[in-house]
């Protein structure tokens, strides 16, 4: 769509998710991942194009699983992409909201197709963790681009916000392919966004706050989806 773009890590500028390596820190005092492989598997390095030179020779100490280890990036999102659930999430980011960072980390998680970001194309990467580098962005103008963005690939439009009138999510049945819709944090989904989707589900509280954080919610929703719809064998 015209108003819809990628985003990559080109355009992380000055928010950046930072450095892919986790070495020790001051609560974690073990660096994550893997040295060398002479070091850490022995043994002659297998003929495979999927893995990095690099990361044999120095070491992988990326936030991925196990599986994924010394894989370069690109093929470890090109074997996501031969499995990401047709799950799409978007967020509203009006006011910058911090907690997209969250959301990303989460959709990543789930092997969710795509996340949407909503009206400002900058946002915090920090919480992604660096995960936004596997996991495909895309970038809308408003809310008009991002429901046509749904309408030409079939997509259901589910908002989620607690607000009169909604449905359970524990109790609804969302569809496989939709786009879970989150508003920004305090506001919440936007009317104009609200009015177009085919329903408004909630999630159900039982404390005194009167709402619970965006990113939050988000990984909440994104488990039911999973729930209903995910093939559990396929996890890691």
């Amino acid at each position: 769509m015209p108003n819809s773009s990628r985003s990559g890590p080109d355009a992380s500028g000055p928010e950046s998710s930072g450095p892919e390596s986790s070495g020790p820190t001051e609560w974690n005092p073990r660096p994550v991942g893997v040295g060398p492989w002479r070091e850490a598997r022995g043994g002659p390095v297998p003929d495979d194009p999927r893995l990095d030179p690099e990361l044999i020779e120095e070491g992988d100490r990326r936030n991925v699983v196990d599986a994924y280890r010394y894989w370069r990036r690109e093929a470890i999102i090109a074997d996501i992409d031969t499995r990401r659930h047709p799950l799409h999430i978007a967020i509203e980011n009006f006011g910058h909201d911090a907690n997209i960072g969250t959301v990303v980390r989460t959709a990543n998680a789930f092997g969710v197709a795509a996340v949407h970001i909503v009206g400002r194309r900058r946002w915090n990467r920090r919480g992604a963790m660096v995960t936004d580098r596997y996991q495909h962005i895309e970038h809308h103008e408003d809310v008009p681009a991002l429901l046509a963005y749904a309408r030409a690939r079939g997509l259901d439009v589910v908002a989620v916000d607690n607000v009169p009138g909604s449905v359970p999510i524990e109790t609804a049945t969302l569809p496989r392919e939709c786009m879970l819709l989150f508003g920004q944090e305090g506001p919440g989904v936007t009317d104009e966004a609200r009015s177009a989707a085919l329903t408004t589900v909630s999630i159900a509280q039982f404390g005194s706050t009167r709402s619970i954080n965006a990113g939050v919610a988000a990984g909440i929703a994104m488990h039911a989806w999973i729930r209903q719809y995910a093939d559990l064998s396929t996890a890691w």
